[in-house]
């Protein structure tokens, strides 16, 4: 969607007035529209890439981002054809792009482990599908796709910790964010933190949600790991192997993506449907996204 249509959306799913006032980068190309409303003040204008994308994000704000309170936006309208929401615009710009002094830092991630840790209560724990078979199945997935561009080492070493991730089976899953880094926790002139992007969240393993963290940030960082876990709350042991084996999937993702493009070119031996869709995708008819104007 272009700009035009974006604020025509706008206009007719929230105010007929709204009047456009600046434009985000989003995913993988994309951009936002940030717009100003009689009613609602500034809000947000996102295009979804698939409806997949779309169905979930919708449903996190629906069922677990309210959770959140002010520390989030509020979803405000939805669209199905093209699929995009409307949400409240919150102050602040990504963490990431903010210089601050440690001390200022640190209170940020204590803000964002208490953030992460109301999204993984925002829903009940589930024992089933088995997550961990899920994983591998993925595993096996990237580690087509990544062909020669990972060694016949590589290859085992991921194979080896995502059995012994099964064998950790079975596992709880939360309702989980899986984008959770920097840029999107959003860090206002007044130091509070809000969480923004729930397009990618779902029910999964909550260790997941701390992998991006553990393998680029805490590293020259360990204080920030304390931060955040010092209001997430400690790590068993569990957690920790969840974590170890789960950076080794990562890691694949991240070579494969950097290496061979566009995962959606893969061979049909992996069929997507199977392998890329998590299996519990499945949302009730009242989480189905439909067009919606504010009440």
């Amino acid at each position: 969607m272009n700009s035009a249509d974006l604020l025509q959306l706008c206009r007719h799913l929230l105010d007929t007035d709204a009047v456009p006032v600046t434009w985000h980068p989003g995913h993988a190309g994309t951009h936002v529209l940030r717009a100003t409303t009689a009613e609602h003040g500034e809000v947000i204008v996102k295009p979804h890439r698939s409806r997949e994308r779309h169905t979930q994000e919708v449903h996190a704000y629906r069922s677990w981002v309210p959770a959140l309170g002010d520390r989030a936006p509020r979803l405000l309208a939805t669209a199905d054809d093209p699929p995009a929401i409307v949400i409240t615009a919150v102050p602040g710009v990504p963490l990431d792009q903010r210089t601050l002094d440690p001390e200022a830092e640190q209170d940020a991630y204590r803000q964002a482990g208490l953030l992460l840790k109301t999204l993984h209560a925002a829903g009940p724990p589930r024992l089933e599908p088995d997550w961990t078979a899920w994983l591998a199945q993925r595993a096996e997935y990237w580690i087509h796709q990544a062909g020669d561009h990972i060694t016949p080492n590589t290859r085992a070493k991921v194979r080896a910790h995502m059995r012994a991730l099964q064998d950790l089976a079975p596992l709880p899953t939360v309702p989980c964010h899986l984008d959770f880094m920097p840029r999107n926790m959003i860090y206002d002139d007044d130091g509070v933190v809000r969480l923004i992007d729930f397009e990618h969240s779902r029910y999964d393993l909550p260790a997941r949600d701390l992998v991006r963290l553990a393998t680029r940030i805490w590293p020259n960082r360990p204080d920030l790991r304390d931060s955040l876990l010092e209001r997430y709350g400690h790590l068993n042991k569990v957690d920790q192997q969840v974590l170890e084996h789960c950076t080794h999937l990562d890691t694949l993702t991240t070579l494969c993506r950097a290496g061979t493009g566009n995962p959606r070119s893969a061979a049909p031996i992996y069929a997507r449907a199977s392998v890329c869709r998590p299996p519990s995708q499945r949302f009730p008819p009242s989480a189905r996204p439909q067009a919606t104007r504010p009440a």
